[in-house]
């Protein structure tokens, strides 16, 4: 199944809407994610908003509620900031048949020493479990980084969880 992320959706959204100048979707729920977003004016404009939420219903991932927010509820919402990725990512994101497979093809093609595994997708939460094995220990910023990289690609309505495993082997 193809997977529908958050870097594509809004990609898709600024392609109908391309007078709305602040753009953010967010995963806020299992199956849920917001969309935030202001216009030239630093508005949402009631009408934009209709527009926004019809758009989502019938052109963003169909396994997906979507609400609408002006865009300044993203800091009462406590949405995380937008880091840069690398260009692998942004294009992975934006690949309209991405699916687990792919996900772990760039992941891996990321990794210096290791590699990551799907283990499971536990349903009530939406959140997909990977398993990463490797010989070094994995420091806290590739942790971090490995975090970012997966929440642009996986789909939106869905989290991820990693666990680290380094073996018998491993370098610390």
């Amino acid at each position: 199944m193809a997977m529908g992320t958050r870097l594509l959706s809004e990609y898709m959204i600024k392609q109908h809407n391309p007078h709305l100048r602040y753009l953010r979707i967010h995963t806020t729920a299992r199956n849920t994610a917001t969309i935030y977003a202001w216009d030239e004016e630093l508005r949402l404009q009631e009408g934009d908003a209709a527009s926004l939420q019809r758009f989502a219903a019938g052109y963003l991932a169909p396994y997906v509620s979507f609400k609408v927010k002006a865009y300044p509820f993203i800091r009462e919402d406590r949405v995380p900031e937008v880091f840069e990725v690398p260009d692998l990512i942004v294009q992975t994101a934006l690949n309209r048949n991405l699916d687990q497979y792919g996900i772990i093809a760039v992941m891996n093609s990321m990794l210096s020493t290791g590699e990551i595994t799907f283990t499971r997708y536990e349903i009530n939460t939406g959140t997909f479990h990977f398993d990463i094995r490797t010989t070094t220990r994995v420091t806290d910023i590739e942790q971090e980084l490995i975090q970012r990289y997966l929440y642009e690609i996986i789909p939106l309505g869905s989290r991820s969880a990693v666990s680290y495993v380094c073996n018998t082997e491993c370098v610390i």
